[in-house]
């Protein structure tokens, strides 16, 4: 019997810590919870209590699939860095993926706009297009204002997905995991300045 293909999946690019266990692509369990600005501290122990549960170790991995945002500025680090420091120090193979597009695979709708707020009427945002439960994208993720990029897409019909549940075998189908050959190369997709770049260009 060939070995199955064990992977783990993390998000950390929203207000929610997302994590899933997949054999031979079929997700097994998932969690996903709500932080209160505390992924840092959450993540690894729901991670641990995903694997004990279904009997998984960390060294039997053969895959990893991080979000790297667009999102949070310290949500989406700390997802990529413990992608990182488990596939480094494990050898295992890292795959990357939008944090939106994980939002918009729970959608059903033929056309969908996934966001995440980013302040000051703006938010993170893209549109995908959605056949036979395969999502492709119409717009890239980008950093804009929410007003004006909805109003870009009349006069479809499209669904808006803020939140809600992944579906990560939907991702995988749709070809939109982007495999990292360098993990040293794995860098978080942040779309903005951080607060120190923005003051040093003043």
């Amino acid at each position: 019997m060939p070995k199955s293909w064990k992977r783990l999946a993390i998000d950390t690019a929203t207000d929610y810590v997302y994590l899933s266990l997949l054999e031979n692509n079929r997700e097994k369990e998932n969690i996903i919870k709500s932080g209160n600005h505390d992924h840092s501290v959450t993540t690894i122990p729901l991670m641990a209590e995903l694997l004990e549960r279904n009997g998984w170790k960390l060294n039997e991995l053969d895959e990893i699939i991080v979000g790297i945002g667009p999102g949070s500025y310290t949500g989406v680090r700390i997802g990529v860095t413990i992608a990182k420091m488990i596939g480094y120090l494990n050898h295992i193979k890292v795959s990357a993926v939008s944090s939106l597009a994980l939002l918009a695979s729970g959608s059903e709708a033929k056309i969908i706009v996934p966001l995440i707020d980013a302040r000051r009427q703006n938010a993170f945002i893209a549109a995908f297009k959605q056949n036979n439960g395969k999502l492709e994208y119409m717009k890239p993720d980008c950093l804009a204002n929410k007003e004006e990029f909805l109003d870009g897409m009349k006069p479809m019909d499209y669904e808006v997905v803020d939140s809600g549940k992944y579906n990560i075998e939907k991702i995988i189908t749709s070809g939109l995991l982007i495999s990292i050959e360098n993990i040293h190369e794995l860098v978080p997709n942040y779309l903005q300045m951080t607060e120190a770049e923005r003051n040093i260009q003043q």
